[in-house]
């Protein structure tokens, strides 16, 4: 998905490191997306004051909500996009050739490297029901300057979440490692995001990697986070709230009275503060600036959508100010 907001510059002074457990309870804003697709989105990641979760920097949860969703052409560079569909059927087409439906239990992750542009459209002429996250993860050095890709994957691993109390849970092994089992999906950093489910009337068990940062957010249902020194106390977590757990937890246990979906994710603190802006990530103003000069120009380094014209969404005009990395400040 394109974004159609930018954010202004972020200052880069009173930076923190992320040095311990935390429970902050952050709260998702609302994009208005208008035009045609008049979508409702709202944005977990990134926060003015936690830009990223491991390599994760950017959540949205577009639904549930009944749409017609038409996005052009656009691009994207220093990036994987992480479609993790709930409702409804998309097509994704890019500039690698890819024509794909994605829908309900499948993995679509598109890697830009240097640059890549892709389109998604709703099946059908008429406005339909739609729900999804989609996340992107920063890319490392070492890859960000790659070639773009992309990749789906129908078959994912289902794990049992030990029960602390009532009925054991379950997750999707969406991306990364979680539970010590792994997802088919190519990754370049350490990292996890997983789809968790908790039975009603049942507490259960994450386990988490103690040096990898982790979040929560809610899906669907009644969630309490126990994470706090009190084991009887939990944070409640929904669609509209972000929880940072921070760093050094070994595990957590997440209940619900009448039974609940969430996603977790995390990762290996980054290694790069990064500058983010429209469809970029990237580390330096100067690289931001000559992307939008690529896409603008419409040269070879985006490519073509397939079946595609020469619609596109044009860039949007960059701030007055210059653009600076994000770091984090809790």
């Amino acid at each position: 998905m394109t974004r159609l907001d930018t954010d202004a510059a972020v200052a880069t002074e009173a930076s923190a490191s992320c040095d311990g457990p935390r429970s902050l309870l952050l709260e998702a804003r609302d994009v208005p997306l208008g035009g045609v697709r008049a979508m409702e989105v709202r944005r977990a990641l990134p926060q003015r004051d936690l830009p990223l979760v491991g390599a994760w920097c950017f959540l949205d949860r577009f639904g549930p909500q009944v749409t017609r969703m038409r996005v052009e052409p656009h691009p994207h560079i220093g990036l994987q996009t992480v479609t993790w569909p709930f409702v409804g059927d998309v097509r994704h087409r890019d500039s690698v050739g890819s024509d794909v439906t994605v829908r309900r239990g499948a993995l679509n992750l598109m890697t830009s490297g240097a640059g890549i542009a892709h389109s998604e459209y709703s099946i059908g002429e008429d406005a339909a029901p739609l729900d999804a996250l989609q996340l992107w993860v920063a890319l490392p050095e070492g890859r960000r300057h790659g070639p773009p890709a992309f990749e789906q994957h129908a078959v994912l691993p289902e794990i049992e979440l030990t029960a602390v109390e009532g009925s054991p849970g379950s997750a999707t092994v969406v991306l990364g490692e979680f539970a010590g089992t792994a997802s088919p999906a190519t990754t370049y950093t350490p990292i996890v995001g997983a789809e968790i489910r908790v039975p009603a009337g049942s507490r259960v068990r994450l386990p988490l990697d103690p040096a990898w940062e982790h979040a929560l957010i809610g899906v669907e249902g009644d969630v309490a986070v126990h994470a706090g020194p009190d084991p009887d106390s939990g944070v409640g977590v929904d669609g509209r709230h972000l929880l940072y757990l921070g760093i050094h937890r070994e595990a957590i246990e997440v209940s619900s009275t009448a039974g609940a979906t969430l996603f977790l994710l995390g990762g290996e603190p980054f290694e790069d503060d990064i500058v983010m802006w429209w469809n970029f990530v990237g580390r330096t103003h100067e690289e931001i600036v000559d992307a939008r000069e690529a896409w603008e120009a419409g040269g070879e380094r985006f490519g073509r959508v397939v079946d595609h014209g020469d619609e596109r969404i044009p860039a949007p005009p960059l701030p007055a100010v210059r653009l600076t990395q994000r770091r984090r400040r809790v």
